[in-house]
């Protein structure tokens, strides 16, 4: 139960923050830094419970490298995806309460754009925390926590104004319910980052194979 918590809690907190710095002008620009930030410390304080995936994507390619079983996996997506729920409600909220404008709906001019981007974005942060946890014990410390928000900001700061740059299905979902994405479009961030995360576990599981 511990593990589904803190994967509650890690998509909780990431989800506040791009609903709360993406839709407040004072910090839209500086929006993927503040979620790298929060990625990076949930991180650090989640990897020793549940290993912080946070995201699908990762658990997908936790799944897919055969590293834990599929009734787990799917523990923690619903973990995740609750978490994201919950967050958006109150980040809403706040939002609100802050007298900002109300939250603006991103339009998907080119789907395929926007699949790229997003498979793209997740494959990178999905290639990085393998790499990262491959490493054992040595992944569970601060800079684990920082390469991981690093890999997210790099990657929001590029494909964010191609697709929003999210790469994470659990946070998509949260975010649409906030009237950041339209429902109809969930399946380009839900596919887009789901394949992105597939195809990161395997490169690098080809890519470690050869190593050896």
């Amino acid at each position: 139960m511990k593990k589904y918590s803190v994967e509650f809690l890690g998509a909780f907190f990431i989800t506040l923050a791009v609903v709360l710095a993406t839709n407040n002008p004072a910090t839209v620009l500086m929006a993927p830094l503040a979620v790298g930030a929060m990625l990076a410390v949930m991180t650090y304080a989640g990897i020793p419970v549940s290993g912080a995936h946070f995201n699908p994507a990762v658990t997908l390619a936790v799944l897919i490298r055969s590293k834990m079983e599929r009734s787990e996996a799917a523990a923690y997506i619903v973990a995740q995806v609750f978490g994201s729920i919950i967050a958006a409600a109150i980040g809403a909220y706040l939002h609100s309460c802050g007298g900002e404008s109300a939250i603006s709906l991103r339009s998907n001019h080119d789907f395929i754009c926007s699949i790229l981007a997003e498979f793209l974005g997740a494959f990178v942060l999905v290639f990085v925390w393998l790499k990262g946890m491959s490493d054992g014990p040595e992944a569970n410390n601060g800079s684990f926590g920082l390469v991981v928000g690093s890999a997210f900001m790099a990657a929001m700061y590029i494909f964010g104004g191609i697709s929003g740059g999210v790469f994470n299905p659990a946070i998509d979902i949260g975010a649409a319910l906030t009237g950041m994405y339209a429902g109809a479009d969930l399946w380009i961030y839900i596919l887009g980052a789901l394949v992105g995360g597939a195809a990161a576990a395997t490169v690098f599981t080809l890519v470690t194979e050869a190593a050896d």
